[in-house]
């Protein structure tokens, strides 16, 4: 069984994808000269199959338990990846985000940011199902499979600026 320290930010539906991106750009250079790299900044719509598809590398997506989702409701394929129809729960993909991909010298990616998902659930006739109780906020989480105090700091960057919505540190004592 190994330990994680896991991270959930978030930030207000009126921030802008520049404004995050340049926030993002300052954890970069903190990022690049704690002796990461390389380092990606990503600023995207994932508003294509292939973007789909390679978002899915980035994140699981916003997992969503509502009971309208219980029964044959198709859901539009461009929403979600995964679909239970017998427990109601579906994994939602971002409609865009902005993404620093951090290397460390194992060559190991982790990932830091915002994503933005959709307020509402609908089936392929455009019939609202489900709310994500998102309200148009950014929203990430992830976490590393490291005691590496350079992840920590990061993290603390994002607590710093109020985006830090929660965290868990399995290593600390």
């Amino acid at each position: 069984m190994g330990l994680s320290y896991y991270y959930k930010f978030s930030a207000p539906a009126a921030k802008s994808s520049e404004e995050l991106g340049e926030f993002l750009k300052g954890v970069e250079e903190k990022a690049k000269s704690a002796g990461f790299g390389p380092t990606l900044l990503l600023n995207a719509q994932f508003d294509s199959a292939e973007r789909r598809k390679f978002v899915r590398r980035l994140t699981t997506g916003l997992a969503v338990d509502d009971p309208r989702l219980k029964g044959v409701a198709i859901l539009k394929e461009e929403q979600v990846w995964e679909h239970d129809p017998h427990n109601g729960s579906c994994h939602l993909l971002p409609d865009s985000g902005v993404l620093l991909i951090l290397t460390d010298e194992q060559g190991c990616e982790s990932a830091f940011g915002f994503f933005k998902y959709r307020d509402r659930i609908k089936d392929i006739n455009g019939k609202t199902l489900a709310e994500t109780r998102m309200d148009g906020r950014w929203y990430f989480s992830d976490f590393v499979d490291s005691p590496d105090p350079r992840f920590r700091e990061i993290v603390r960057l994002f607590a710093r600026a109020g985006f830090l919505e929660a965290d868990k540190d399995e290593f600390a004592g």
